[in-house]
């Protein structure tokens, strides 16, 4: 196993747009996530995503930040309040750079914004859906304290094939 590295979490800034296309411009990072990613991802793509969606995200509803190594950011995670009958309940979404997979970073990144999320969110509830499939998300959610809540069978549908997907929440 290779050593942890040291990360923060921090805000988004303009200037992270160069490391975002680099390194999700990448098909097996891009696999695990939702659709909506343009592949080839650009730089126009990545300064779309910092300032329309983590720039610009309601504070109040939503944090987003980036994960940095070394004064680069390397990936993203979010948590994102739901409304409705689901408000006391928020979304978890991340990705990681392909280089930085296996240290640890992931793990300790989704504790830590679940406690900001849960001291700053009136949320009772934080889920993620990984693709069952994604054996290294799972892992992370898992190991982070999130419980399988279940698998739901033939729900997701990427790249031409329908696949499962699961349900993992942490609940106070």
């Amino acid at each position: 196993m290779r050593r942890e590295m040291d990360f923060v979490l921090r805000k988004w800034e303009k200037s992270d747009a160069h490391s975002v296309a680099r390194y999700i411009n990448n098909h097996d990072v891009q696999k695990w996530l939702r659709d909506g990613l343009p592949f080839p991802y650009t730089l126009e793509d990545a300064v779309v995503f910092i300032e329309d969606m983590c720039l610009a995200a309601d504070p109040k509803k939503n944090i987003m930040l980036a994960i940095d190594v070394d004064g680069e950011a390397v990936g993203s995670i979010g948590v994102f309040q739901k409304d409705n009958i689901y408000c006391k309940s928020a979304e978890l979404g991340y990705w990681l750079a392909e280089p930085y997979w296996g240290r640890g970073i992931m793990t300790r990144a989704v504790r830590q914004i679940c406690n900001v999320a849960f001291d700053s969110l009136d949320i009772v509830r934080i889920f993620a859906e990984p693709f069952a499939e994604n054996a290294g998300s799972r892992k992370v959610l898992q190991n982070a304290g999130f419980r399988l809540e279940g698998i739901a069978e033939r729900s997701v549908y990427k790249e031409g094939r329908v696949q499962d997907s699961c349900m993992y929440a942490f609940v106070i």
